[in-house]
């Protein structure tokens, strides 16, 4: 029975039913439309408005250009006034005028500045001080010619300051006064003092009290231009007294000491007052002490003490951050002392609020110094000593690479000239100094540094007390011994530290170390979303990957570790004056690196194993060479090493024995390239080479690699044993590579059936059947040919036999090629033999029979091809 409807009833059901899928799908847009506004309201659009036209200047910066113009006209008219036109009038006129105009254009800003019209005050001030200017040099012309002008200029100078800042303060809404009388204000003191005829010194003091005064303006007054006017004047003045007080601490110490400690208190009690720069400015007046202080030790001292005098007063200066009180509390995230928490966020913000005392007692409280002061001080002494800590490193650097620089015979027993013989011997004791206070820091940056300088003052020690041979070459064994036995049991240099965690100052890695901290502590809010989106903020979806602590243990090892290698490598090569110390220091040497191989851990045993395997290479060919050992000998004497180092490889831990063989090839490598001057010696090298390869191949992890460079060297070695015999036949070189690679290609085939034969016997085949071929063109014998075309034959018919593409293949082609060699003399013959017109009849006889059965041909070359491809 068929209920299928009628295709007209059918088409007016289809349509009815998509009427209703529209309408619905407008109800659920309609519905969507409606929830997107209630979840996510639209802002409203700022309204627009239409843009006015800029113009090129606005009102105030025209009005200000046209009164700078105004006032400097005005200026330049007065100048002129009064310097040319000066003698056309009589005292009483010339009086009369600078009053009048004076006193207009003092007088003129105080109606103006009622008018509200402060810019047009402002340029009308500016040009009343210039005219007072022009009014105290018309004085000194008319009424005080002979008076000193150096002396009057300093006169001048103050009376005008005290004028322009009681006018500014009568006039306070006026800015222009109040920072040229402070300008003007710095001129009395150093033209007095040049009036007087004072020196170098009397100058600096002047300087100095200038720059004290402009250090309390700075301190008690509040209008910022005069603040910083001041400052400035303060920081010139007070610099340039500061350095010639430094210039006369070498000249004349007392006077300088003087000078440089006035300096220092009123810069130091300048940081007091004010916080801001309390950094900076205790910084300058660490360095004003340190200078005082050492230029008095420098005239009391001999010359070679000058910079150990320097330094322990820089070191004394830097224990001033000690005076901090009580230890401050460990903050989140920060160090014990170091201030980073916090507490140290309060006492920052305090700092900048301002200068007043409040910001004093907030940071005095956990001190009696306040922090940017200790922080000012201590950075200027150890700025001082790291400078003395460098001028005493050319010793080290000198016992370090000295030895590495010869320019004698190695074993001739003479040693090199001491290249620092005048240089001073107290630079140790500066390093002495820098060790004991370092050490006593509990931080690791600290102990390291210890550990680095103590090594420097080992290796600087011979050069600066000019010690003999044997006592240079045994502190530097005892340096390398003292270095390594630290990189492996830093143990007792890492009390009272910590890891320190190397992302600190990452703020990924703080906001992660936060997260967890509060995760472990169970504060842990609801999870956030971890959406990705522009709304997203960056902290939240930013990668911030935590980065394993450092442990101290780790970098305090690393650091001696390095100054252990290079004393080690200095070592050596001091010990090549002489063969004995040769024999010893390498010696010595080799059982340090060996014990640090067994003891250490991570990259150091690799290292210190390589390291030892090249110390053992060094005691061969020191044998060798004091034995009188030819080339050819010393290399059979250095595949010892790579012997060694094959059967320590068995026994030591992966890492270790990957670096010992590795090493150990590398000097079989130069045993072989120094027997290469003798063939016989170097196919015997080759083949001792290949029974250490052969035998490391016993052990399962090195059986495939050390298996392949065994059959490597005994081929190589038979190559050269045959050229030494003077050997020519190619299938004397060839034959020994083929026999292995088709017996190792027929274990594969029996092991895997589907391995192709191409891999399996294809390089065998080829290494002899080509140069085989080779040979036979050009060998005018028979012996070689048919030798050549029956085993060409032999392989076709085993291939064809065993269905092998390979043996088909190569053993047709060679068999073809060889027998167009033999049948080419005579057919050239019959050619020769034959009627010109013969060869193209018979060409074009077989292009004819090959058309006419042009697809039979192609339908056999397909069945060819598919037979060939069937094959393995």
């Amino acid at each position: 029975m068929d209920n299928s409807l009628p295709p007209a009833d059918e088409l007016v059901l289809v349509d009815r039913e998509l009427a209703q899928l529209d309408a619905r799908r407008s109800q659920l847009l309609a519905r969507r439309a409606w929830l997107i506004q209630v979840l996510y309201p639209p802002v409203a659009a700022a309204p627009l408005h239409p843009r006015t036209p800029l113009a090129d200047s606005t009102p105030r910066s025209a009005q200000n250009v046209l009164l700078t113009l105004g006032g400097t006209l005005l200026t330049i008219a007065a100048v002129a006034f009064t310097l040319v036109s000066w003698g056309s009038m009589g005292i009483g006129g010339r009086a009369a005028v600078l009053a009048v105009v004076t006193g207009a254009a003092l007088a003129a800003p105080v109606a103006l500045l009622r008018k509200g019209l402060l810019s047009t005050a402002e340029s009308v001030a500016a040009l009343g001080l210039v005219l007072t200017v022009l009014d105290a040099y018309a004085l000194h012309r008319v009424a005080l010619p002979e008076t000193d002008g150096l002396g009057y200029t300093a006169v001048a100078s103050a009376v005008l300051a005290g004028a322009w800042t009681a006018y500014g303060s009568v006039l306070s809404r006026l800015r222009i006064p109040r920072p040229v009388a402070v300008v003007a204000a710095q001129l009395p003191l150093p033209l007095g003092v040049l009036a007087a005829g004072g020196g170098p010194t009397a100058l600096a003091w002047a300087a100095l009290v200038t720059a004290a005064a402009d250090a309390a303006v700075v301190l008690w007054t509040r209008p910022a231009a005069v603040r910083i006017t001041a400052g400035a004047a303060a920081t010139v003045l007070g610099g340039w007294s500061l350095l010639t007080g430094g210039w006369l601490s070498l000249a004349s110490p007392w006077s300088g000491a003087a000078l440089l400690l006035t300096g220092a208190a009123i810069t130091l009690y300048a940081s007091w007052r004010a916080p801001a720069v309390a950094t900076a400015a205790s910084a300058i007046s660490g360095l004003a002490l340190l200078t005082a202080t050492g230029g008095l030790l420098h005239a009391a001292l001999p010359t070679d003490w000058s910079v150990p005098g320097y330094v322990l007063c820089a070191l004394a200066l830097t224990s001033v951050w000690r005076l901090g009180g009580a230890a401050a509390p460990v903050s989140a995230g920060g160090e014990p002392g170091t201030g980073s928490g916090p507490a140290a966020t309060a006492d920052t913000r305090s700092g900048a609020a301002g200068t007043g005392s409040g910001a004093v007692a907030s940071d005095r409280g956990r001190g009696w110094l306040p922090r940017g002061i200790r922080l000012g001080l201590a950075g200027a002494g150890a700025g001082v000593a790291g400078l003395g800590v460098a001028w005493a490193l050319p010793p080290a650097v000198v016992g370090l690479l000295g030895p590495v620089a010869r320019t004698t015979e190695v074993w001739s027993g003479e040693h090199a000239a001491n290249a620092l013989g005048s240089y001073p011997a107290t630079a140790a004791l500066v390093l002495v100094a820098a060790v004991a206070a370092l050490a006593v820091v509990p931080r690791l940056w600290a102990r390291c540094g210890a550990l680095a300088l103590a090594w420097a003052l080992l290796t600087a020690l011979p050069v600066s007390l000019d010690l003999p041979y044997a006592a240079t070459l045994a502190l530097q064994l005892l340096t390398a011994a003292a270095a390594l036995w630290v990189a492996v049991r830093p143990g007792p240099l890492t009390r009272g530290l910590r890891a320190v965690d190397a992302s600190v100052g990452h703020p990924g890695a703080r906001a992660t170390a936060k997260a967890d901290g509060a995760r472990e502590a169970g504060l842990e809010g609801p999870a956030a979303p971890q959406g990705f989106g522009p709304a997203t903020p960056w902290p939240a979806w930013a990668p911030s990957p935590r980065v394993r602590a450092a442990e101290p243990g780790t970098v305090l090892g690393w650091t001696a570790y390095v100054g252990g290698l290079a004393s080690a490598v200095s070592a050596v090569a001091l010990a090549l004056d002489v063969r004995a110390a040769t024999f010893a220091a390498l010696g010595v040497l080799l059982a340090l690196l060996a014990g640090v191989a067994v003891l250490g851990t991570d990259a150091r045993r690799v290292v210190s194993a390589t390291g030892a395997v090249l110390a053992a290479t060094g005691l061969v060919f020191a044998v060798a060479a004091a034995a009188g050992f030819e080339d050819r000998w010393t290399a059979l004497a250095l595949l010892l090493v790579p012997a060694a180092t094959a059967a320590i490889g068995s026994r030591a831990p992966r890492p270790v024995a990957l670096a010992v063989e590795v090493t150990g090839g590398a000097v079989g490598l130069l045993a072989l390239g120094i027997a290469a001057s003798r063939p016989a010696y170097l196919a015997l090298a080759l083949a001792l080479g290949g029974v250490i390869a052969a035998a490391t191949a016993v052990r399962p992890e090195r059986r495939r690699f050390a298996s392949w460079t065994a059959a490597v060297l005994f081929l190589l070695a038979t190559w050269v044993r045959l050229a030494v015999w003077d050997v020519t036949t190619p299938e004397a070189y060839t034959l020994p590579v083929t026999v292995p690679a088709l017996t190792v290609g027929f274990l594969r085939r029996r092991r895997d059936p589907g391995a192709s034969s191409w891999t399996a016997y294809g390089p065998g085949l080829a290494v002899t059947l080509l140069p085989s071929l080779a040979a036979a063109w050009t060998d005018p014998e028979w012996v070689r040919p048919l030798a050549l075309g029956v085993a060409a034959l032999a392989v076709t018919l085993l291939g064809a036999r065993f269905r092998l593409q390979a043996l088909l293949v190569l053993g047709g082609a060679v068999l073809a090629l060889d027998g167009l060699h033999e049948l080419a003399p005579y057919v050239v013959q019959v050619v020769g033999a034959l009627p010109r017109w013969l060869p193209p009849a018979l060409a074009g006889l077989v292009l004819l029979t090959v058309g006419a059965t042009y697809e039979q041909r192609l339908r056999d070359a397909r069945r060819l091809r598919e037979r060939l491809a069937r094959m393995r």
